[in-house]
């Protein structure tokens, strides 16, 4: 097993079992900013969520690349809350994106398309309300070499963190 990959597996099981008292609240008009890597431009996009109602959301992610490698992404996601716990939310999710990256030694920009068919949950820490950790898992369609249908997410899930004002 790759340093990488035990590290990750390491990490979702700490995760996990220190969720087990983890529950998740009501944050109905709430803006949440944080972090997530679903964006398939390999940079970081920051992510933006409000809770419209107690059964869905709207989010944005935007994700930016100076280098020569670089490129930009910028995309639009609907939640649909479709179970509830006191801590936790179980949702689906529809993302659409768009992407720009640039490839190869002539750093040749191609800009594509990126749609993502999820589901995951959301969840706090008991005394952290402000702060919201999720995870998804699912499909992706995406184009910007090729067109491609894969599975969501970096070691199988996408992960982020969203602090709620």
């Amino acid at each position: 097993m790759s340093r990488s990959r035990f590290s990750s597996l390491v990490i979702l099981s700490l995760l996990c079992l220190l969720s087990l008292p983890a529950n998740a609240v009501d944050r109905r008009g709430r803006l949440g900013v944080g972090v997530s890597n679903q964006l398939k431009t390999d940079a970081p996009a920051l992510s933006f969520k409000l809770q419209q109602s107690r059964s869905s959301s709207i989010a944005g992610l935007a994700s930016v690349d100076t280098g020569k490698d670089g490129g930009f992404g910028a995309g639009l996601k609907i939640h649909r809350h479709f179970f509830e716990e006191p801590h936790l939310i179980f949702y689906g999710a529809i993302l659409g994106a768009y992407l720009s990256d640039k490839r190869g030694q002539s750093a040749l920009d191609v800009s594509g398309f990126q749609f993502d068919f999820t589901v995951g949950a959301e969840f706090h820490f008991a005394g952290l309300k402000s702060l919201g950790f999720h995870f998804e898992t699912g499909i992706s369609l995406n184009k910007l070499d090729e067109f491609v249908v894969q599975t969501v997410g970096s070691e199988f899930l996408v992960m982020g963190v969203h602090f709620y004002f």
